[in-house]
Order: C-alpha cells, then structure tokens, then sequence
C-alpha cells in the first residue's frame, strides 16, 4: 500500500522544466525579431546621416532575407548533425555579433556603408537561419503533442512582443544618443543571452532537476526526448530528398499553402521593416513617437495570434473539420488585414494607428501556417517539409522590401505600398479557398 501511495505521490508531484525551455525560446525569439527589426527604427535617422535613399534602403532592408532564405536547409541540417543547444548558442551569438557591427557602418563613406550594412544585414540572415526549425525541434523534444500547439503558439508570438519592449527602446536611443546606439545595445544584449542559453537549454534526459515523471509524461504524448541521440543511419537512396521534394511540390494543396505563407509574410516584413519608416516619413512622427505607436499594432497581433490559435482548437473541437478549424481563422484575418488600405484615406493620427492596429490584430489571427504545417508535414521529413514552408514564406522578406523601396521611390508615397500589401492579403484569401483544399496530412510515395 505503501509503495502504490509513493508511486502516486510520484507521478502527482512530476516536475515541469519542460515550462522553462519555452520560456527560454521566447526570449530568444524576442532579440530574434528584435535583431530584424534593428533598421526599421534606426533607419529614418540613419538615412538622412548617411545618405540612403528609399531604394537603397529597401535593398538594404531585403539582405537579412537573402541569407535567411539560403541558409534554411543548411541550417536544418547543422541542427540534425550537431543537436540544438550548440547550433543554436552559435547562431544566436554570431548574429548578435553581426547586428552590434552594424553600429559602427558609418566609419566608411559613400558606396562603402550600403556596400557594409548590406554584408552584416545578409550574415545576420545567414546566422538566424537556424532558429525556427530549431524551435521546432526543440519543441518537438521537450512537448507531448498534446501541449505542442501552445509551445509553438508562445515562441510564434514573440515577434510582435519584440515590438513591443524593443521599439519604444529602440526609438528612444536613436532620439536620445544616435542610431548606432540601436545596434550596440540590442547586439551587446544578444551576446549575453547566447551565454544564458548554454545554461537553460539540455537535452531532456540531461536537464538539472528534471524528474523520471516528467519524462515519461513527456514521452507517453509523444515528445522525441531522444531526438540527438545518435542512431544507427540507415543508407539513403541516391537522390532521394530531391525526390520527395519534388512530391511536395507536386501537390497542390501544399502548393496554395507555400504560396499563402508567402502573401501572409508580406505583411509581416512590411511590419518588421518599413512600418515605423512609413509613420515617421509619411505621417511626420518623430522617431521617439513612431517607436513607441509601433508597439500598439504590435500588441494587437500578439492578442490576434493567440485568439487565432485558440479559435482553431475550439472550431476542431467543436466541428473535427481540420479544414475549416484553420481555414477559418485564416480566411477571416486575411479580410481584416487588407483594412490597412483604409490609411490612405485617412488624415488623423490616432485613427490610422488604429486601423494598422486593427489590421495586424488580423495578421496575427491568421498566422496559422506552421500548425498547417504541423498538419500535412509527411513524418519521414517533417524538417524538410518545414524548411520548404519557410523557404517560399521568406523569399517574401526578399520581395517585400525592395518592392516597397521601389514604389515609394518612384511615387513619393506610401500609398502604393499599402496597396501592395492588401494585394497579398487577398491573394492568401484566394490561395486557401480555391487552391489548398482538404488540409490533410502528405503521404509520401516510396522512393527507389
């Protein structure tokens, strides 16, 4: 009898460490988001010291994409060769090393100072690159499947908790000591934070403190708790990834959600780079102000990505349509995004933070795409699949900003830009109606 209270009490009394790892991944998805948006808020002073002009700046602001894009593969398999603690600690401090240089960018002249904030923005990219599918590994590690739509929920919406510490941060060293400080500050941050990880961040099986219960809580949901644990590999077959990489693209369902992830990433980078620009330059903001109002669109994301995630689940529970539960949530904050064009028809301050506001309470609400991927990744290359996924979504990151630079650059307004954006909205509305169809998980076909 004894011993049955002891295993009971065991079992009740099972630790929760798995908490603070998500916890560590939102941090580090904050200076991650942070770190991207380095320019957006230092880039209006910075222009007019160093003399960018609005397409300069829009290639400028694109080079962080280039590498992010190119690295996604690489980045993956780094992650499966030598785990996620060290390639992630190398990652976060290489780009937060990257991102402290770019203070120090107006030591050249001319030419020489896109030429350099071109090179670091592109090897912030090329470092960051690794983050996501590591988020998701870890996730996958450490989460029952039971708990893995929040975790990933938690980390994902850390780009618009970014926003909000760091813009009114950020804002305020560029109107206080200059825009170079932005860089010192946020890159110096980094660096520390990169050392915090290699504290936090172990395998389950090696975590201080973690107990038997929580391992087999973890485990029994479905947690790959021994997902760096070195196996025997089996041989591959010659070509094989190209071969199921060309499955994914064969299928039209993932097809219409590469192409939504791409339409629904324009509103994000537009938001990451050219929105405190856009308040500062079209709206006649001071840079102190436009840093601290960027954080009220932001706040509404995040409230719109949590409630979207949470509308999901309910909407499964309620109907078990897997299509309509994340459709649905998708579809409609796609509509209230395209709200921002309503800015060109507005002059007062207050009402067009609150239609951008409302319009990326609406982004947030859409952002669906990786529990879609969740969905149809086939399980032999879940990492593949994902890296794909973000591959198309970030050649947006590509697009968007020099897009914008060009449009601005040949019209004098932001009122084009704001078009090209809803454009994309609507564009991921169609995308997920009439081409994705059923959301259902992708079997893949053997390869020989």
């Amino acid at each position: 009898m004894d011993t049955v209270s002891t295993a009971a009490g065991a079992i009740q009394k099972r630790t929760n460490k798995r908490y603070w790892i998500v916890v560590m991944l939102f941090i580090v998805t904050s200076f991650n988001y942070g770190d991207r948006a380095t320019l957006s808020i230092a880039g209006s002073a910075m222009s007019k010291e160093i003399g960018l002009d609005a397409i300069g700046m829009g290639y400028v602001f694109s080079a962080f994409s280039w590498a992010y894009v190119i690295g996604q593969i690489p980045g993956g398999w780094l992650l499966d060769r030598f785990g996620s603690k060290r390639v992630y600690f190398w990652s976060i401090f290489i780009w937060s090393l990257f991102t402290l240089l770019q203070g120090f960018v107006d030591i050249f002249s001319g030419a020489g100072i896109v030429i350099s904030l071109f090179i670091l923005r592109f090897l912030v990219g090329l470092a960051e690159a690794p983050s996501f599918p590591g988020n998701s590994r870890i996730v996958a590690a450490w989460f029952p499947a039971q708990e893995r739509g929040t975790a990933v929920s938690i980390f994902n919406s850390a780009q618009y908790f970014a926003t909000v510490i760091f813009a009114p941060i950020m804002g305020w060293l560029t109107h206080a000591v200059g825009w170079s400080h932005v860089f010192f500050f946020m890159g110096g941050l980094g660096i520390i934070i990169s050392f915090i990880w290699l504290k936090v961040i172990h395998d389950p099986k090696d975590y201080p403190g973690i107990n038997q219960a929580e391992l087999e809580y973890m485990e029994a949901g479905g947690a790959l708790i021994n997902i760096d644990v070195k196996n025997e590999k089996r041989t591959p077959v010659k070509g094989e990834k190209w071969k199921q990489i060309k499955q994914l693209l064969s299928s039209r369902m993932m097809v219409g959600v590469y192409l939504g992830q791409y339409c629904i990433n324009a509103l994000t980078y537009f938001f990451i780079t050219w929105f405190p620009v856009y308040l500062v330059q079209e709206r006649g903001m001071s840079i102190l102000k436009a840093g601290f109002l960027a954080s009220v669109p932001a706040i509404c994301g995040f409230a719109g990505g949590v409630l979207g995630g949470i509308i999901s689940d309910y909407l499964m529970r309620k109907t078990n349509s897997l299509t309509f539960a994340r459709k649905t949530p998708i579809v409609i904050g796609m509509f209230l995004s395209m709200s921002m064009i309503f800015c060109n028809y507005i002059d007062t301050e207050w009402m067009v933070v609150g239609v951008m506001a409302f319009a990326f309470f609406g982004k947030g609400l859409g952002a669906l795409g990786w529990a879609v991927m969740a969905d149809t990744a086939p399980k032999e290359i879940s990492g593949l699949s994902g890296g794909l996924f973000n591959t198309f979504g970030n050649i947006s990151g590509i697009v968007t900003p020099i897009a914008i630079g060009y449009i601005i650059g040949t019209t004098g307004s932001f009122k084009g830009a704001l078009v090209y954006v809803g454009i994309h909205a609507l564009i991921a509305v169609c995308s997920y109606l009439f081409i994705v169809g059923d959301i259902k998980r992708i079997v893949l076909k053997p390869v020989n």
